[in-house]
């Protein structure tokens, strides 16, 4: 994103639609930090501009990720989903992905107001990776990931900014408080927020083993439900008539 400044008549009405902060007044104009902005769109998209200075260019690999993980409208090449994750990554009633003693996580990073940059991600990328974790392979971190067995991404990538982006992995529930105790300490570590879901199957009785295993490590944790009723996929077929 840049701001056309031949054009710009400095009303500064685009400075508070920037998720990032990034757009500010220099020498009596509106300009935008390109460092910090992550081309999400949100000051193009509102509409403020009275002008219509705010323009948007396609940028070159690496920076064309920004856009690809900031705007939630534009689809990654590598998956044709938009967004930061698989369509499915909270559920499992219709891709059955998570098996009886396994554990489904999404590590999610960046918030507007502060974003995070690929370095950070792939410092707990890493880290799942020491400890067993499987990686989603239709995910757009996995896709910029060199090694799949070590969680190390492409070089080229580590400083692009973005708005936020999301690991999904998978690993044997029986990993799961070293892989908890490992992220602990890589959080100290990471200059920005992020925030961890995870999943598993019921047992036959109708409880949660995470919810166990939670309660016991003294983590508390939020139950917040996300139900894919599978439309467009039927198991059954429906006959028309009485």
């Amino acid at each position: 994103m840049r701001i056309d400044g031949d054009i710009c008549i400095a009303c500064e009405a685009c400075l508070p639609y920037c998720p990032m902060e990034a757009i500010s007044m220099q020498n009596g104009i509106a300009v935008i930090e390109q460092d910090e902005c992550v081309d999400c769109g949100v000051c193009l998209k509102s509409g403020v501009c009275p002008v219509d200075g705010i323009i948007f260019e396609v940028s070159p690999w690496p920076r064309s990720l920004r856009v690809a993980f900031s705007d939630p409208t534009t689809k990654h090449k590598e998956t044709s989903a938009g967004g930061r994750g698989t369509d499915e990554m909270k559920t499992n009633d219709v891709t059955a992905r998570y098996k009886w003693g396994w554990v489904g996580m999404g590590c999610e990073f960046g918030r507007p107001g502060i974003g995070t940059r690929f370095r950070d991600i792939e410092k707990a990328a890493q880290v799942l990776a020491k400890h067993g974790a499987a990686f989603e392979p239709n995910n757009p971190v996995t896709f910029l990931m060199e090694d799949t067995q070590t969680g190390k991404l492409k070089e080229e990538a580590l400083n692009e900014k973005v708005l936020s982006a999301i690991i999904e992995c998978m690993f044997p529930i029986e990993k799961f408080k070293e892989v908890i105790d490992a992220l602990k300490v890589v959080s100290e570590e990471v200059d920005t927020v992020f925030s961890v879901a995870c999943i598993n199957r019921a047992d036959p009785d109708g409880s949660y083993p995470l919810r166990k295993m939670l309660d016991k490590m003294g983590i508390p944790y939020y139950i917040n439900g996300k139900q894919n009723v599978g439309l467009g996929r039927p198991l059954a077929n429906f006959l028309g008539g009485d």
